[in-house]
């Protein structure tokens, strides 16, 4: 099946550091898509994930935490109604984080960070593996406050890169 693949912890500083399109090139024949510099690629031949994750693994010389996702379930988010109503204001911006893996029981929605005052990160939906946030300008960041909260590895992107993941699927 096609498939999403989010690198964790990539291309930070000096940390396992890589080119994602020298990589993307090299996975052509898999109809890899290479969406940015974060480590996030659109797989549009259907490969196994033990397959893809051995290829990847294959070509680097650090072994990075990836999350592999069916690209059907990435889909299934792509209208953004699954944020509901975005509050005003042009300092909000959606994010989706990907964990390892799901929660056994989903939380009491939505959670907000911090919890007294002006919210900087807003929990607003758990879909299996994914994590919706809307999140202000601050100190906090979505996917430290997931891994916090969940106690469970993540990766967030910014619903940008969703989007761009989506088009680069439906071509």
């Amino acid at each position: 099946m096609a498939s999403v693949v989010f690198f964790r912890a990539v291309n930070v500083g000096l940390h396992q550091r890589f080119s994602p399109g020298t990589l993307a090139k090299e996975l052509s024949g898999f109809g890899v898509v290479n969406i940015g510099a974060a480590g996030t690629f659109a797989v549009r031949n259907h490969v196994s994930d033990a397959r893809l994750k051995a290829e990847i693994l294959h070509r680097l010389s650090f072994k990075p935490e990836l999350m592999i996702c069916p690209a059907a379930d990435v889909l299934a988010l792509a209208d953004g109604k699954v944020f509901g109503k975005i509050p005003e204001g042009k300092d909000v911006k959606p994010f989706l984080t990907v964990m390892q893996k799901p929660l056994s029981s989903p939380p009491k929605l939505p959670i907000e960070y911090p919890a007294a005052g002006k919210w900087e990160v807003r929990i607003v939906g758990v879909r299996g593996r994914f994590v919706l946030t809307l999140r202000r300008p601050g100190d906090l960041y979505s996917n430290a406050v997931v891994e916090k909260l969940f106690g469970v590895p993540a990766t967030t992107r910014g619903w940008n890169t969703i989007a761009a993941v989506v088009k680069a699927l439906e071509k």
